[in-house]
Parts: C-alpha cells; structure tokens; sequence
C-alpha cells in the first residue's frame, strides 16, 4: 500500500493541490494527514495559495482515503466543513508487522516515544521533514511543509510504502514542486 503524506498544509489551496496532485502520478491508495490544514496560525504568514475554502474542496472528495489527525492550528470549526474526522489527537494503525502512530507533534514528542508503544511515528508540526530512528529504535518521520517550510527547506511532502513479503516499508520525502526525492529511510523491525 502506497500513502500521500501531508501535513502543515496551512490552508494554501495552491500547495495542497499540488500535492495531491502526486496521489494518482505515485499510485498511492489512501492520504495521511498530519494536522495543520485549513489555518495558518497566528505565528504564521499567509501562506501563498491561501483558500481554506479551496483545500476543503480538494481534499474533501478523497474522504474514503484520508486518515486525519489534528494539528495545533485546527479547530471545531474545521470539522464542520471537512467531510472527514480530523479533531483526533493521533491514529494507530496495524500493518504489515508494524504499529504505525499518527500524530501532528504538538503533544506527542516523537522522542519522548517509548510508551507509546509503535513502530513508526508520524508527526508534523516543525515544518522541518525528518528520516530518523530515535534511540528507542522508532522510526521519526516528518514529511515537512507544503505550504509553509523552516529550516532552509522547500515545500515538501512524504510518501510511505507498506511493507510487503520480501521487502521492508520505506519512507521518502519529495520535493514539493520537481517531485524529486530528498530523503529516504527504510524501515525494518528489530
């Protein structure tokens, strides 16, 4: 199975479809969303493409293949005009040999993960992508921004490849705009 990882998108009508439009181009079968999707926050500028109208429009179609998670900037209000559940502090799912955790990072700190008993942690949150194993040995990874990067980096989004008999699950994060993969990690269990 092949999942669209987004998270940050800030209400940028422009990068989310953008990035969706990587859904059909990578054959993916279902979207994460990690939070942070219509509003772009106090701290933060418009973001350019700025229609939370417009992402509502885009991503709700997709309800069936999205798993949703909220980020700090999401409010009740929010699920009022997306037509999936987003207000969920996180998602735990069983795959593939693996519990995978969703979260957008604001409450959960991905190195404070142990107890939470997963394989692999998916956060947002810091607008920076990670590709990282935590010395508990769970896989970090943060697909970064589409709308609204830190640190440098540009607009991007992940793509998470379930493990299938003979080959491990893989994550990779791809520029925004060129497609290009910047990072990569594989993901086996101890």
């Amino acid at each position: 199975m092949r999942t669209l990882v987004l998270s940050d998108i800030h209400g940028s009508a422009f990068a989310c479809k953008m990035a969706l439009s990587y859904l059909d181009k990578l054959k993916c079968d279902r979207i994460f969303l990690l939070g942070d999707l219509l509003y772009h926050g106090p701290r933060n500028p418009l973001p350019g493409g700025h229609d939370p109208q417009g992402v509502v429009e885009l991503l709700s179609p997709l309800k069936e293949k999205i798993t949703a998670v909220r980020g700090n900037c999401d409010a009740e209000v929010d699920q009022m005009v997306l037509g999936f559940p987003c207000l969920a502090d996180f998602a735990k799912i069983e795959e593939g040999g693996l519990t995978l955790f969703l979260s957008h990072g604001h409450l959960y700190d991905p190195y404070l993960f142990s107890h939470y008993k997963a394989d692999v942690y998916f956060s947002g949150h810091t607008h920076i992508f990670t590709t990282e194993k935590n010395a508990d040995g769970v896989y970090c990874l943060n697909p970064g921004s589409t709308s609204l990067p830190k640190g440098g980096n540009p607009p991007t989004f992940g793509l998470y490849e379930s493990a299938t008999p003979g080959r491990a699950a893989r994550f990779n994060v791809h520029h925004l705009e060129t497609g290009s993969e910047l990072a990569a990690i594989e993901i086996k269990r101890d």
